[in-house]
C-alpha cells in the first residue's frame, strides 16, 4: 500500500474573532488559503461562525476565536454556537460523548455526557468528522434541546449534515432524505413546505449517493459517477445558477450602458432565486467530485483530479480566489494547482473555508 504524502491544513474566509487563519491578526477575512498553526498535525476541523476547533492527530482539541480553550483525548468535534459536541476515548473502556457550551472553553462540567458502547464504533458514523451523526448512526446530535434525536434504524445512515434549518442523511444503499425546515426550498422535495420527520428525495430515485452537505438554506449531494446536485436557496450564487443580487452588482459598477452592452445580459426571468428540486450541475472541464462542504452561502467542491472550486458568497475572502467577490458560477482555486498540491477534503465554516491538501508528487 503506497504511503500517504505529506499533507496539511488550510484556511480562508471569516476570521473576526480571531479565529484560525487569522489568529492574532486585525483582519475580518483572509482571502487567499493560509495554512494552519501545526496544519500537519491536524486531523480534523470544525467551524462556526464564531470560532474553530481542530483536532490534531494525537487526539488534542484546540479551540480559537471567541473562545478559547484545549483538551486531551478527542477522536472528534463538532463545533456550533451553542453546542461542540466533542467525542473522547477513554482507555479501556467505550468513547464518552460530551457536549458542552462552547464559552465554557472546556472547563468545568459538561452539559450532558454519555458513555457509548464500544462495538458502537464501528457501526457507522465513525472517524474524525462523522459528528453529528453518533457512533452507531442510530442517532445525532441537534444544537438545540433535546440535544440527542434518535434516527430510524430503517434508515442506516451513513452520513449526516445539519444546515440552519434543516437537515439531509445519506443511507447506506445511496439514498438521500431531507427533513425540518422548507422555506428556501432546502429539502427538495419541490416545495416550500417544512418536514417534521426523514422523507426520501423522491427526485433521486435510482441514483446512488455517496456525499451530502448542507449549506445554510441550501443543499448538496454527489453521485457515485462524481455528478452534483444542488438545490435550495441562490441568493448569492451558491447553487450555481444566474442571481439577480449579483447581476444587479455588475451593472452597478458598470454604469447604465448602453443598450449594445445591455444585450447579453440575463433577463429577469432567467434569474433563479429558489431552486426547490435537484438540479444537476456540471462543473468545469467535465470535472468529477469526490467531496464537498457548504458554508452558509458558498459552495466548495472536490474534484477526483485534487482541484477545489468554490462558488456563492464571498464577502469574506471565503471563496479563496484572492479577492472578496461572489459568484454564481464554479471557479477553481487556483492557489492549489500552482503550488503543485492535491486538494483532498474540505470543511465549510458559515463563513468560511477550510481544505486539506497533500503534495502532488510532480516536479
Amino acid at each position: 500500500m503506497a504511503e500517504e504524502r505529506p499533507g496539511t491544513w488550510f484556511g480562508f474566509g471569516f476570521c473576526g474573532f480571531g479565529q484560525v487563519p487569522g489568529s492574532g491578526s486585525r483582519t475580518k477575512g483572509v482571502p487567499r488559503p493560509e495554512p494552519l498553526p501545526a496544519g500537519a498535525d491536524l486531523r480534523h476541523v470544525s467551524a462556526s461562525w464564531s470560532y474553530t476547533a481542530c483536532v490534531t492527530r494525537d487526539g488534542g482539541l484546540r479551540l480559537s476565536g471567541s473562545v478559547s480553550g484545549a483538551a486531551d483525548g478527542c477522536r472528534d468535534a463538532w463545533a456550533s454556537e451553542r453546542l461542540l459536541v466533542v467525542l473522547r476515548a477513554r482507555p479501556g473502556r467505550g468513547p464518552e460523548l460530551q457536549a458542552w457550551a462552547p464559552q465554557s472553553a472546556l472547563c468545568g462540567e459538561p452539559l450532558w455526557a454519555q458513555s457509548l458502547a464500544p462495538e458502537a464504533q464501528g457501526a457507522g458514523g465513525e472517524g474524525a468528522g462523522a459528528l453529528p451523526l453518533l457512533p452507531g448512526a442510530h442517532a445525532y446530535v441537534s444544537p438545540q434541546p433535546p440535544f440527542r434525536q434518535p434516527l430510524a434504524p430503517e434508515l442506516r445512515a451513513r452520513q449526516l449534515r445539519l444546515g440552519a434549518e434543516h437537515a439531509l442523511l445519506l443511507g447506506a444503499a445511496g439514498q438521500v432524505f431531507s427533513w425540518g425546515g422548507g422555506r428556501h426550498g432546502q429539502l427538495g422535495h419541490g416545495t416550500l413546505e417544512a418536514e417534521p420527520q426523514p422523507r426520501l428525495l423522491e427526485a433521486l430515485h435510482g441514483v446512488a449517493m455517496v456525499e451530502v452537505a448542507a449549506g445554510g438554506w441550501h443543499s448538496l449531494c454527489l453521485s457515485e459517477a462524481g455528478d452534483v446536485y444542488i438545490w435550495g436557496w441562490n441568493e448569492s450564487g451558491q447553487l450555481a445558477l444566474p442571481t439577480r443580487s449579483l447581476a444587479e452588482k455588475t451593472v452597478s459598477e458598470e454604469g447604465r450602458g448602453d443598450d449594445a452592452n445591455s444585450k447579453g445580459r440575463a433577463s429577469p426571468e432567467a434569474f433563479i432565486t429558489v431552486q426547490p428540486f435537484p438540479a444537476l450541475l456540471d462543473l468545469p472541464l467535465g470535472s468529477e467530485a469526490v467531496k464537498a462542504s457548504c458554508g452558509s452561502r458558498h459552495t466548495a467542491v472536490v474534484t477526483r483530479a485534487g482541484g477545489l472550486y468554490t462558488w456563492g458568497w464571498g464577502k469574506y475572502g471565503q471563496l479563496g480566489h484572492e479577492d472578496l467577490a461572489s459568484l454564481d458560477q464554479p471557479q477553481p482555486v487556483k492557489f492549489f494547482a500552482d503550488t503543485r498540491l492535491l486538494v483532498k477534503a474540505v470543511t465549510c465554516g458559515p463563513w468560511n473555508t477550510y481544505v486539506y491538501a497533500v503534495e502532488s508528487g510532480e516536479n
